[in-house]
């Protein structure tokens, strides 16, 4: 029996499906979470021969949301904003860059790729010990075949975990084909969350939890009033976003993202 990689109980055979478009893979489920696992992935080197993948095509546009999210998050907690960060499992240290760009004091590690955005702002180039007011780890979770250990590693930096992952849909899923966010040509997402599954990370390390209730979410120690996500904006603020929207696409010239048009084909050219 293949047991949680979350609770350490039993799970169910969800489906089989190809990764990597060569290798049958077993889908499980978190018989008391529901969080989705695949079996053991023994093709993780295969799959990150390259570490973005062709599919990720969203891969700047996403940095510059979270850039923009993570600048409201960290006020909106009463974070210090004149602290330092880490960006963890940072990439090419895209991030990094634009956070510092913004005025925020970003460090990045990665061991399994070249920082080429934020040379010389880097783990290695501190002190051994370091600790930092937040950690980040945006679209990172989904790639962590042993989640527990891995956020304990985090925890290692701060008390505190500013992170990524789409939540699973609140319909059933009994295949592939339930939820584009498998992404199996990849073969990169091998761990599928939902909400309970991560209450339950946060209650096993003590953690708190807080969450926009789809894709960005707050481990902290801390004791927020409020959930740091659930703030609007004043009315005023977002009529006013929506009016230079219009104006950008109607005077500017501003045309309809190819992104999803670009993803799509670029999934049919791979899936062969």
């Amino acid at each position: 029996m293949v047991k949680s990689k979350i609770t350490g109980g039993n799970t169910n055979l969800l489906f089989t499906t190809k990764v990597l478009n060569k290798y049958d893979v077993r889908y499980y489920t978190c018989q008391e979470t529901g969080f989705i696992q695949t079996e053991e992935p023994y093709w993780l080197e295969e799959a990150y021969a390259s570490a973005i993948t062709k599919l990720d095509v969203g891969l700047v546009s996403r940095n510059i949301q979270f850039s923009e999210t993570l600048a409201r998050l960290i006020h909106a907690s009463g974070f210090d904003e004149n602290g330092r960060y880490l960006d963890y499992a940072g990439g090419y240290g895209l991030f990094t860059r634009m956070m510092r760009d913004i005025g925020y004091n970003f460090y990045h590690t990665d061991p399994y790729t070249q920082n080429l955005f934020a040379e010389f702002f880097d783990l290695k180039d501190l002190g051994v010990g370091s600790s930092f007011e937040l950690v980040t780890a945006m679209e990172v979770f989904e790639h962590l075949p042993d989640p527990i250990a891995e956020v304990s590693q985090m925890l290692q930096y701060s008390d505190s975990i500013a992170f990524s992952t789409k939540l699973q849909p609140k319909r059933k899923i009994t295949t592939i084909d339930d939820w584009w966010y498998f992404i199996p040509e990849t073969g990169q997402h091998v761990s599928l969350f939902n909400e309970a599954s991560l209450r339950f990370i946060g209650k096993k390390l003590n953690l708190n939890f807080y969450s926009d209730g789809s894709s960005l979410h707050l481990f902290t120690k801390r004791v927020l009033a409020t959930n740091p996500f659930g703030r609007r904006e004043p009315f005023i603020v977002r009529k006013a976003r929506r009016l230079i929207e219009k104006f950008d696409r109607t005077r500017v010239g501003r045309r309809e993202s190819l992104m999803q048009r670009d993803w799509e084909l670029i999934r049919k050219i791979i899936s062969g």
